[in-house]
């Protein structure tokens, strides 16, 4: 069968375990005969296919092969993609369906196409997730979407315009940092469109905010906007909550995941993130250490891909810092979910203490309203001690006191992160924060004066021009 379509076989196979498993209707047999039969299909397909995994594996003892010893076999990293780019796949990239690769920003762009198998497993979640979601907030109608995310070499438009159009709801793709689009276009059809439900970065609530109060729209008059659903980077409570005193509009997660692992985790209408457990077996690991946690835990998370695509990989380092549960959430929906606390490339040392992203946002802005956008900086003090100053950009027209905001935002990095600082607030905020998770988080929100700016700050002051508004 061509990689450009689906084997009947395995379709049906496929959608009927995962029909069960969102009913939540499997046992434990059923689920360990599942992630053995496909792990080792996986492993086999990639010793025979990929000249990277036919070397990378070579000791593996696939008949013997089960979740439990999974431990046995070494990781996959970012760095052994880039180094072994096609390498990695299971066929030519001619034999894909739609190809694709990763922005480039913290390395070598890598290839990760798609074939037929890869798109239908990976998007069949994402489908049902906004279809739950939508059902519970706007009950038989579909809501109007705005999607602004890039298409071009990237699976955002793609997977969320099929998705609309699987449930037929109406959808424009708009991103506001394309050429063809812009900010002032983008909010123009926002208005005359009626959006109701934006799908994007979190870093684009706030620009949009400031580029529309820029153009001279109300926010909360001139827009129908109700839902922000959010992929690409960390969104604390703290954040949509200050979202929502700008637009009156909900903010939740939708999806978690990347060009290479693709949809990991989608969200729900509760904004928890339940992993895509059909095609999946995850781990969480020391990531200092590398040593392994089990299935639930915090630490970094590692997947091993259970659908024998083009790209499947086997102890994939995500890079990212995550807490897994097996908690019961009150949408009803199954799977382990995922909490992300930020890449851990993106964890900072201020004052001698490790602090994670989210841990410094939700600090920042728990109970701060009119927040158009936040930057951290860290400059090192005469006596050697790093000098922290926190600078806020509040709405013109802010109804709280400033200095009453100022103090208590000190304060709370004080009490949750130990961290004394300077609260300044500022009507120019730098563009670079903006930028987002586009490069990383860190790069967007912490300048840190204590060392040369290194490629990712470059990469994202680079990016930051597309957010600059005319004077």
């Amino acid at each position: 069968m061509s990689a450009r379509h689906v084997d009947p076989r395995f379709r049906d196979t496929y959608a009927s375990f995962t029909g069960d498993y969102l009913d939540g209707t499997l046992d434990a047999r059923r689920w360990d005969a599942w992630d053995t039969e496909r792990l080792r299909a996986v492993v086999r397909h990639v010793r025979a296919s990929s000249p990277f995994y036919r070397r990378h594996l070579a000791a593996a003892d696939v008949d013997g092969l089960t979740p439990r010893s999974l431990e046995q076999l070494p990781y996959t990293t970012k760095d052994d993609l880039r180094r072994e780019l096609l390498d990695v796949l299971c066929a030519p990239v001619s034999e894909a369906l739609v190809y694709y690769e990763t922005t480039g920003t913290t390395g070598a762009s890598t290839p990760c196409p798609r074939d037929a198998k890869d798109v239908f497993t990976s998007d069949l979640h994402v489908e049902e997730a906004c279809r739950r979601l939508f059902a519970a907030r706007y009950g038989d109608r579909m809501p109007m979407l705005g999607l602004m995310g890039p298409s071009e070499l990237y699976a955002f438009g793609d997977t969320f315009g099929e998705v609309a159009q699987r449930l037929g709801a109406s959808h424009v793709k708009i991103w506001p940092e394309s050429p063809r689009v812009g900010f002032q276009k983008a909010l123009r059809l926002m208005h005359q469109l009626d959006v109701e439900v934006v799908v994007g970065a979190p870093a684009l609530c706030l620009g949009l905010a400031k580029a529309a109060r820029h153009y001279g729209y109300d926010l909360r008059r001139d827009f129908k906007v109700d839902l922000f659903l959010v992929l690409g980077e960390i969104c604390t409570p703290a954040f949509a909550r200050n979202v929502a005193s700008l637009w009156g509009a909900d903010t939740l997660p939708i999806l978690y995941g990347s060009q290479e692992a693709l949809a990991v985790a989608t969200g729900c209408a509760e904004g928890r993130l339940h992993l895509s457990r059909p095609n999946y077996l995850p781990e969480v690991i020391d990531p200092a250490t590398g040593r392994s946690l089990g299935r639930t835990g915090e630490g970094e998370l590692v997947l091993t891909m259970l659908i024998d695509g083009i790209k499947p990989l086997v102890r994939y380092r995500t890079g990212d810092h995550v807490r897994l549960t097996d908690e019961r959430c009150a949408c009803g929906r199954p799977g382990p979910q995922v909490a992300v606390t930020g890449r851990v490339a993106d964890h900072v040392t201020v004052g001698g203490r490790r602090l994670r992203p989210a841990d410094l946002e939700e600090a920042l802005l728990d109970g701060v309203r009119g927040c158009l956008g936040y930057q951290i900086v860290v400059d090192p003090g005469p006596d050697g001690t790093d000098r922290v100053t926190v600078r806020l950009e509040l709405l013109p027209d802010h109804q709280d006191d400033a200095a009453a905001v100022a103090a208590a935002t000190a304060q709370r990095l004080v009490d949750r992160c130990g961290v004394r600082a300077a609260v300044e607030l500022t009507a120019d905020l730098d563009p670079v924060t903006h930028t987002g998770a586009f490069v990383s988080w860190k790069a967007a929100r912490f300048q840190d004066n204590r060392a040369e700016p290194d490629h990712e700050v470059r990469a994202a002051r680079q990016a930051a021009v597309r957010h600059l508004l005319p004077g």
